[in-house]
């Protein structure tokens, strides 16, 4: 039986999350409408927006469901020329789903650089936004995601958030990571906008939910219906909707420590091994998330290896149509291009064991080893 060791690109659905998800199949009737099997099943999609609103503490009517975080950060990207910007400032180790939206927006787009740890440049920032002209350049604009996808480095995003309201400008953080490992604080973010997924904390594929401050700008992309209040058309995904709030209900206050004490057991048997570097070390990180290369062995060949040993890891972000690239997050951090072709995510969650680690990393240092002399005779 395979070891799941992916849990940063889905993490297995929750018992929870599954008899939710059956209770709303069930109850059967359209949100929108007005007899008793509709109002049924709109008491479950508000019951679950206050969920998700305590959750990430914001008021229920702040939250719009959509179909994932790839959809809430397009929401927000494409309402950001409405908004008056004319230069979008994102982060180097943005998502894709930020940086490709921000690329096909036809909006100028500018790199927020990060140090040699992910973290995101604060001084940075502070020195654009201050020689900001508004008149050129219009409103300002910036993307921060909360925390890494493929190293864990959780971001500024407070520092951030204050640096972007003091500019009078639009915060947007791309929440996705955070569900499920680590408090996220919307309010305390000071972001106007926050992208989340419900499958990265146990809930299911294809429904997340985008966080908006009451003074956020939105221009809809959805039209039809009129549901989430006029700013997203289209039928709810209840049980999709029910799923991810009982997913969230499901955490424990325990689990980031206990991920946390694996990540480190984890990486003190790695980080002494010669070649090996780990990632964001230095940081802040989410506890469930370790970063490393092995220069010299090609990131797919390990997870390709890992996979025949029973173990599932990454390489990267999984979001690439099942591509293997050499990563752009680790060359914003300075990488050379064989450090980053090497690197490899293993990211554990809900369902991981003390036992699952130990075994991954036996067979990865019994592997390592038996190829060491090779890719040293080649190197």
């Amino acid at each position: 039986m395979t070891v799941y060791l992916d849990h940063n690109a889905t993490s297995p659905l929750r018992s929870q999350t599954r008899e939710a998800m059956v209770r709303a199949y069930d109850a059967g009737g359209n949100p929108s409408s007005v007899h008793g099997p509709g109002r049924a099943a709109r008491a479950i999609v508000e019951t679950a927006r206050a969920a998700i609103a305590k959750h990430f503490v914001t008021r229920a009517e702040d939250v719009v469901f959509t179909s994932g975080g790839t959809e809430a950060n397009n929401l927000v990207i494409a309402s950001a020329r409405a908004a008056g910007a004319k230069r979008l400032i994102i982060s180097a180790i943005e998502h894709d789903a930020v940086r490709d939206a921000a690329t096909a927006s036809g909006i100028q787009v500018e790199i927020l650089p990060v140090t040699p740890d992910g973290v995101a440049d604060i001084v940075w920032l502070e020195n654009r936004l201050t020689g900001w002209d508004r008149d050129a350049d219009g409103t300002p604009f910036v993307a921060l995601m909360a925390a890494n996808n493929e190293t864990g480095v959780v971001q500024p995003v407070e520092a951030a958030g204050r640096l972007v309201r003091e500019a009078e400008g639009l915060f947007h953080v791309d929440a996705v990571q955070m569900a499920g490992k680590i408090a996220f604080d919307f309010a305390g973010s000071l972001a106007h906008y926050a992208a989340l997924s419900a499958h990265k904390c146990g809930g299911p594929q294809g429904v997340g939910a985008l966080l908006l401050a009451c003074d956020a700008p939105l221009s809809r992309q959805m039209h039809g219906g009129g549901q989430e209040t006029g700013r997203r058309s289209g039928t709810e995904n209840v049980a999709g909707i029910a799923g991810f709030a009982a997913a969230l209900e499901a955490v424990e206050a325990d689990d980031a420590a206990r991920m946390a004490a694996l990540r480190d057991a984890l990486q003190l048997r790695l980080e002494s091994l010669e070649g090996v570097r780990i990632w964001g070390a230095g940081a802040d990180r989410l506890p469930n998330t370790l970063c490393l290369s092995a220069e010299g062995w090609a990131a797919e060949i390990q997870v390709i290896a890992m996979d025949l040993a029973g173990f599932a890891i990454s390489a990267g972000s999984a979001c690439s149509s099942g591509k293997v690239k050499k990563s752009r997050v680790l060359e914003a951090m300075g990488a050379s291009e064989a450090q980053a072709a090497s690197a490899i995510r293993i990211s554990f969650g809900w369902t991981s064991t003390q036992d699952d680690l130990d075994r991954f990393a036996d067979a990865w240092i019994r592997e390592y080893a038996r190829i060491r002399p090779r890719l040293a005779a080649t190197g």
